[in-house]
């Protein structure tokens, strides 16, 4: 068996008669589902030594999942043709889901408690995809996840959102970081579940490919330091401009994990992956530029070398025309645009940003209003309202090199209907549009 993946060199006849008498001594060891699956249409090169006696050749298996069958949303996201605009909705796993609320009573499990079993994340990132005719699941996961791998306590206590009890307070407490963190070791669990959700969904024959993601450095270090979504929301501000070093050293380690746990999500199976920067609201932009976009840029920039052919999705949330443009310059492939601009807009924005670089604009995601589909009828829209709103939104954005979904996360008190009714009116008028320009 080679044992180097080198190119061999010549051997002399002594070193062939020294290799002769090495063989004799003995071998070198190697060490509830509504749709059917139909729809989801260095130095010198080391010597290489050949055994006496070569160990069987162990063919690694390949991954489940690993070429669904439904490839539409892949193909968007690579600004490749298709027949109908692919859809996912941001938090389409959970809350607003009745077999959710009733998985979480039978294992007496809260959300952060079955984060830590692959198979309840699993069955989670699967409910949507067996109610819906959605283009893809997403990983059922938190933002805080590496948070906690850098030994950062994360709670979640009912209506107060993400809370970290004891952030850090100042330069100081940055001992309490470790310099490296082990993804496998640390967020193993993680992995593991991409892979069980990939069986799971091969197994169910949904499908669809899977969406790893996680939170982009800045909002990582804005809970941190911070503590709380909707407390405090000055402090990070106040650590980039008090403490410009330290945060760039905190800020540098974060995006040395998410890069790991990016690449670690992708071999283990996931199809493409997002980055949330998801605090835009509360960094001014001169710092946006400064301390978020060098790690903004670098997970793109690392990820790519790695991972070429698996697109990446960014969103910079509350960051409007000057997000868009730093996702597509460091290298993203979709852009996703919140509720606060329309297509046509986010389109000419990033034509606009593509042309100062002599390229082309690449492709966009967002932004649906989920207001429509509350389940108060005197709150939401109905059918015909969402559908007028499907008819906007793809007009203003266009069916092609696009990816339908919402302009912010599910809330909990949305109609699964609605949410339905979204799902099939996306695909009804985006193969519509399509067909009509051919």
């Amino acid at each position: 068996a080679a044992l180097e993946d080198s190119p061999p060199r010549t051997l002399t006849s002594a070193m062939s008669a020294s290799l002769t008498i090495a063989a004799r001594l003995g071998p070198v060891a190697v060490a509830s589902k509504r749709v059917s699956a139909t729809r989801r249409a260095g130095g010198r090169a080391p010597l290489r030594v050949q055994a006496a006696q070569t160990a069987p050749s162990v063919t690694k298996k390949p991954l489940a999942n690993a070429t669904p069958s439904n490839d539409t949303m892949i193909r968007a996201a690579k600004g490749e043709p298709v027949d109908r605009t692919p859809v996912w909705l941001f938090r389409q796993a959970g809350r607003h889901l009745p077999e959710y609320i009733a998985y979480k009573e039978t294992t007496g499990k809260n959300f952060l408690q079955l984060l830590k079993d692959p198979k309840d994340v699993a069955e989670c990132t699967l409910q949507p995809a067996r109610r819906y005719d959605i283009d893809a699941c997403i990983l059922f996961s938190d933002i805080l996840v590496i948070a906690e791998a850098m030994n950062i306590d994360v709670e979640m206590p009912g209506g107060k959102g993400i809370l970290v009890p004891n952030p850090l307070s100042g330069p100081e407490d940055i001992v309490r970081l470790p310099e490296t963190v082990d993804v496998q070791d640390k967020l193993g669990h993680v992995i593991e579940a991409v892979k069980e959700i990939n069986r799971c969904i091969e197994a169910e024959k949904l499908g669809v490919p899977l969406i790893g993601f996680s939170a982009a450095p800045w909002t990582l270090f804005y809970y941190m330091v911070g503590g709380s979504s909707k407390k405090n929301t000055e402090v990070g501000m106040r650590w980039l401009k008090d403490h410009p070093v330290e945060s760039k050293q905190v800020l540098d380690r974060l995006t040395t994990v998410v890069i790991d746990y990016l690449d670690a999500q992708i071999n283990a199976g996931v199809h493409m992956v997002q980055v949330f920067e998801a605090m835009c609201e509360h960094i001014d932009e001169p710092e946006f530029h400064e301390f978020a976009y060098p790690c903004i840029e670098r997970i793109a920039v690392e990820i790519k070398q790695k991972h070429p052919d698996v697109p990446l999705l960014g969103f910079a949330r509350d960051a409007g025309a000057y997000g868009l443009e730093a996702m597509q310059k460091a290298g993203y492939d979709v852009m996703t645009v919140d509720r606060v601009m329309a297509g046509d807009d986010a389109r000419a924005c990033l034509a606009a940003e593509a042309a100062a670089r002599g390229t082309t604009p690449k492709q966009v995601q967002g932004n649906f209003d989920p207001d429509l589909l509350h389940k108060d009828p005197t709150k939401g829209g109905t059918d015909a309202e969402i559908e007028a709103a499907v008819r906007v939104m793809l007009t203003k954005f266009g069916p092609q090199k696009y990816i339908a979904n919402l302009g912010s996360g599910l809330m909990g008190w949305e109609s699964p209907e609605k949410v339905a009714f979204l799902v099939d009116s996306i695909h009804k008028v985006s193969k519509e549009m399509i067909a009509a320009e051919k």
